[in-house]
């Protein structure tokens, strides 16, 4: 079955950096466009980026633009999210996601 497994988040100060991977297996990975996407306390779950099938094309939420970067290693089967110039606000679970299936989630807790 479509196994999504999260990894690398954590604490965080503000303008910091992490770098989330998301472990795929079950389907074929690189047919797939993926997403991150952020359970936010207030709104819910929020959409943060999009990397196409072939990593060719990435598009971003405004509030991520510019700080992050979303790519995929199909040989590796694994999704990445480079978060740069951490905020605040960009605390929360992020899982990766394909269709409606997502994983267990990660941790990213911005604070000083």
């Amino acid at each position: 079955q479509v196994q999504l497994v999260e990894s690398g988040g954590g604490l965080v100060q503000p303008g910091g950096s992490l770098r989330l991977s998301c472990a795929a297996s079950g389907f074929t990975f690189s047919a797939d466009a993926m997403n991150w996407v952020r359970q936010d306390p207030e709104k819910g779950l929020v959409w943060v980026a999009t990397i196409t099938s072939d990593g060719g094309s990435a598009l971003y939420s405004a509030s991520v633009k510019g700080r992050f970067i979303i790519s995929r290693d199909n040989a590796k089967n694994t999704l990445y999210l480079q978060m740069n110039s951490l905020k605040t606000e960009d605390t929360g679970m992020y899982y990766c996601r394909r269709g409606s299936i997502r994983g267990q989630g990660i941790q990213v807790t911005v604070s000083s």
